[in-house]
């Protein structure tokens, strides 16, 4: 009896967990038949789109044209047969005005005589141009690129230092005012320090006297920007060194050019220098 009792009890547990196991199972299976049938949502191919369209936008691409026709345009280049104006004014390779041409009379004149096309004045009406050959158009190149290291540089002038005993050698001191001149060159200013020699019996003007050997090795270069004055109650003197204005340049050239053409200032050459180098 008690074996047909407890054989009932375990029945009823399996069917009991059956039924939960298919309600559970029916339950998953219909959810997810409905998220199958639902539309996507729309923000999906709103995103979609927005990514197809930026991918396709030129708003990128012509601002980056616009920047490279603007370096184009400064640069000293070849424009090849790329003419946006219908008629331009030309010059040819040697400087000669040809007049207002059409753009296909220049593309010929090219062709024929194997020429480069450069642009001179685009903002004028018409634009002018002039032909070049391809040596020409490297050597303008080379000049500006020159013309543009040579262009001062704004900013404060920065000053390099140079400190020496008064007893140095002259192959030193040689060494020595070869940098300063490399610095001089450079448009830096250089402060020179010349401390006296310990144990040394020296002429009182010696300190100034090398300071003078040292303008003298940058004839036309450099000059005192603040003559050598004694420091630290004598025991050294200091003074700082700069390049030459413009004006002291071309002064310094009229005055070598006067010597060249007059001997009788030869004999006096030596004292003009001077006299310039010290201002």
């Amino acid at each position: 009896m008690a074996a047909v009792f407890l054989k009932s009890i375990i029945l009823q547990t399996i069917r009991t967990e059956n039924n939960c196991l298919r309600r559970c199972l029916g339950k998953y299976i219909v959810q997810k038949m409905a998220l199958a049938q639902l539309p996507l949502p729309a923000s999906v191919p709103r995103l979609s789109y927005l990514i197809h369209a930026k991918a396709f936008s030129t708003v990128e691409d012509s601002q980056h044209e616009r920047k490279k026709r603007k370096n184009n345009e400064t640069d000293f280049s070849n424009i090849g047969r790329k003419i946006s104006e219908r008629i331009i004014h030309v010059f040819d390779e040697k400087g000669n005005d040809l007049g207002n041409m059409h753009r296909a009379d220049v593309i010929r004149l090219m062709d024929e005589r194997d020429l480069r096309l450069v642009k001179r004045k685009p903002s004028t009406d018409p634009p002018e141009y002039q032909l070049m050959t391809g040596t020409q158009i490297h050597q303008e190149r080379l000049r500006l690129r020159e013309r543009e290291k040579a262009r001062p540089k704004t900013g404060p002038t920065l000053t390099k230092e140079l400190i020496f005993s008064s007893n140095i050698g002259q192959h030193d001191l040689d060494t020595k005012s070869k940098q300063i001149q490399q610095w001089i060159e450079k448009k830096y200013k250089v402060q020179v320090t010349i401390k006296k020699a310990k144990n040394a019996e020296e002429p009182e003007n010696k300190m100034e006297e090398l300071f003078n050997q040292i303008l003298q090795t940058m004839p036309g270069i450099a000059t005192f920007s603040s003559r050598p004055q004694p420091v630290k109650g004598g025991k050294a003197v200091i003074c700082v060194l700069r390049h030459l204005s413009e004006k002291e340049e071309i002064a310094y050239r009229q005055s070598q050019e006067t010597q060249e053409g007059n001997p009788l200032n030869k004999e006096n050459g030596n004292d003009k220098k001077s006299d310039i180098l010290h201002q």
